[in-house]
């Protein structure tokens, strides 16, 4: 079959991956699933991945097949596998779990202390099949097609977990802030309009981006290249600030708007991530604001994501590309020219 490899850490998005020919994944395991991929969404992390950023975090042995955002239909099972059967479509969680650590056993799943995280740790779905396992599947409802929901499987999951986080704590009246409104983003900007009574602002410095959140529920639009955040929302809180801020972006310029942004009591959560957090200890004493970290969400909130999909609460911005695309789409994304998500197909 056909794969998308990453042979060594390069910054030249170009050709950072290879088209190779590889052996066909085979369900060797009693509790093996094997995904013939129809989406596998491209991720900013696949960038990161590339260029090294994550070597230093998780063992990587190289050549790897990336891609960590799969759907498709099932076509060959491991003997103890009940869950799904050849020909079930499927979403793929991009953690494969042990179920026996602790962190498992307390539904911590993305904590795992035994887990293999596709196209990260090992070989993912730019390739025509995946190898998976029964604990990271999820079978779709009727009508909804693989390779539309494929960037759910870490995207989609991402938002929802920092929203979801997020929304513990709004209130009706509250305001939350969305920075960023691209793959991840506009997800999560959707499932806070969703799934909370808060009026949501959206910050982008793309008007099609803008554009987007407009029509997916955002309340006020910001656009700092046109504006200064701070004084916008301000104006827009009337002067208490955002209680909530999912910052999907994480770079310098956006962490340091938390303590001119964040409510008293607020959280500015960490979903993008590249940059760093430069605030004196007093800046957080002073507001109590806090900084939270959020990674992959676990395979239950996948399922509730699936629910809001299939709901029509939550939709999906996507563009497609063939496997032979994937450095052309890398070098898209590196230049924030892809709105929404893309979706290769093997």
């Amino acid at each position: 079959m056909q794969a998308a490899r990453l042979h060594e850490y390069t910054d030249d998005m170009s050709e950072g991956l290879t088209i190779d020919e590889v052996e066909r994944p085979e369900a060797t395991g009693a509790d093996d699933v094997i995904v013939e991929v129809e989406g596998a969404g491209w991720c900013q992390t696949d960038n990161h991945i590339i260029e090294g950023m994550w070597a230093e975090y998780v063992p990587q042995e190289l050549p790897m097949t990336l891609g960590h955002e799969n759907a498709g239909t099932v076509v060959e099972t491991g003997e103890d596998v009940e869950l799904v059967s050849p020909g079930d479509p499927v979403i793929c969680h991009p953690v494969q779990t042990c179920g026996t650590c602790r962190p498992c056993r307390l539904g911590e799943t993305m904590y795992c202390e035994n887990d293999a995280f596709n196209g990260l740790t090992t070989d993912g779905g730019f390739a025509e099949y995946l190898h998976t396992s029964e604990r990271s599947v999820i079978p779709l409802p009727s009508g909804v097609e693989p390779i539309d929901i494929a960037p759910h499987a870490d995207a989609g999951i991402t938002a929802y977990h920092a929203a979801k986080k997020a929304v513990a704590d709004l209130n009706p009246g509250d305001h939350a802030v969305v920075i960023g409104v691209g793959g991840l983003g506009h997800i999560g900007l959707q499932c806070l309009d969703a799934m909370s009574a808060a009026r949501i602002t959206a910050v982008d410095l793309k008007e099609s981006a803008l554009d987007l959140a407009a029509g997916y529920g955002a309340d006020h639009l910001v656009n700092p290249g046109e504006s200064d955040v701070p004084d916008e929302i301000e104006a827009i809180t009337d002067g208490t600030g955002a209680a909530q801020v999912l910052d999907f972006v994480g770079e310098d310029v956006t962490t340091a708007y938390a303590p001119d942004i964040t409510a008293a009591g607020g959280d500015h959560h960490i979903i993008g991530y590249g940059g760093h957090v430069h605030e004196p200890a007093q800046a957080l004493v002073n507001g109590e604001f806090s900084f939270v970290g959020n990674i992959v969400g676990r395979y239950a909130e996948l399922q509730e994501l699936v629910a809001l999909v299939e709901q029509g609460d939550v939709d999906l911005h996507t563009s497609r590309y063939d496997l032979g695309e994937v450095n052309e789409v890398a070098e898209k994304l590196e230049h924030r020219e892809i709105d929404g998500r893309a979706v290769i197909m093997p």
